[in-house]
């Protein structure tokens, strides 16, 4: 940043905590919109801090990240000296999974996955937990190179380099848990229901599991609370659920990724093929599925997203409040 665009920010700070003050007001008057609620504290909990040395922002390796990406926010109550890695999936040119809604409205996953990161975001803040962010608007989490895309979209190549500068930005942050938050398809719009994975392979896999178990449990509670009726799909390893990309039999890095058999996000390390796996348990959340027009419909409501931030919230400070003391 330039040192006019800096002053600038600094001379706006005070009206941005004013406005953040009297929207907080409103919200808590209950003289907004509801959906319109749940915007204005994702917004809050993003920009109260516009530069300066006040900023609750920081990107942690600005060179090694997209812009927007790999950003740690402190606590805004309390600190209890804990850090929590969210990683919002795909985004960018990848979009991830494309549903509809039952009123026939396009929903892409990358900007569910992002309004969900943001909402758990501000809830762990307020906590007492520092919160570091794979990505905080539409964009890859990679800085991409040339090898990265193809005819505009992500290469073999670029979709295994932006899972893997993830596992870089949570080892950088020095995270406490790591929570990979994704959507599911399926083949049929039949196809329903959430489920929570976790990888057996790693030194700390019995910490997976229990991060995945609490995870499942209160997202959950806190969706069916609503009436819902989502369908437990369990709590499962990675196995199975693969990381394969390309074609195969072209061999290289797809033959890599279809033989690795485990999600590169949680996963071990692959002589050849993944050297910097993630250093703290994991696990990675499908809450609902695209495919399923209900749940689609679901995905995309501002208040209902606020609903799985809060289980995901309450799962994440449980499994790090009873972590046993290093």
């Amino acid at each position: 940043m330039t040192n006019r665009t800096s002053s600038r920010s600094g001379r706006f700070l005070p009206w941005a905590v004013v406005l953040v003050a009297l929207l907080c007001v409103l919200v808590a008057a209950g003289l907004v919109f509801p959906a319109l609620r749940t915007h204005l504290r994702r917004w809050a909990s993003t920009t109260i801090h516009l530069g300066g040395s006040a900023s609750a922002a920081t990107s942690l390796d600005p060179g090694a990240f997209a812009a927007g990406a790999c950003v740690a926010y402190t606590p805004t109550s309390g600190n209890n000296h804990q850090t929590v890695f969210l990683d919002a999936g795909h985004g960018g040119i990848d979009p991830g999974g494309v549903g509809t809604t039952l009123s026939g409205q396009r929903v892409d996953e990358s900007t569910v996955n992002l309004a969900i990161e943001l909402d758990t975001m501000a809830l762990l803040r307020a906590q007492g937990f520092r919160v570091v962010v794979s990505r905080t608007q539409d964009t890859t989490v990679v800085r991409l190179a040339p090898a990265d895309t193809s005819d505009g979209v992500l290469s073999v190549q670029g979709v295994h380099d932006d899972v893997v500068v993830r596992d870089a930005c949570a080892n950088l942050a020095h995270a406490d848990a790591l929570v990979g938050i994704y959507m599911d398809g399926g083949g049929s719009s039949q196809d329903a229901g959430s489920v929570t994975v976790y990888d057996t392979a790693r030194p700390f896999a019995s910490s997976n599991l229990r991060l995945a178990g609490l995870l499942q449990t209160n997202m959950l509670a806190a969706m069916n609370s609503k009436g819902w009726q989502i369908p437990d799909d369990g709590t499962m390893p990675d196995s199975g659920f693969g990381s394969s990309v390309g074609d195969p039999s072209s061999g290289g890095l797809a033959a890599a990724a279809a033989a690795y058999d485990h999600l590169l996000l949680i996963g071990p390390p692959a002589e050849g093929y993944f050297s910097s796996p993630s250093l703290m348990p994991g696990a990675v959340i499908e809450p609902l599925y695209l495919t399923d027009p209900f749940e689609a419909s679901i995905a995309v409501n501002a208040d209902d997203q606020a609903v799985v931030a809060q289980g995901m919230a309450t799962a994440i400070a449980q499994f790090l409040k009873a972590a046993p003391a290093s």
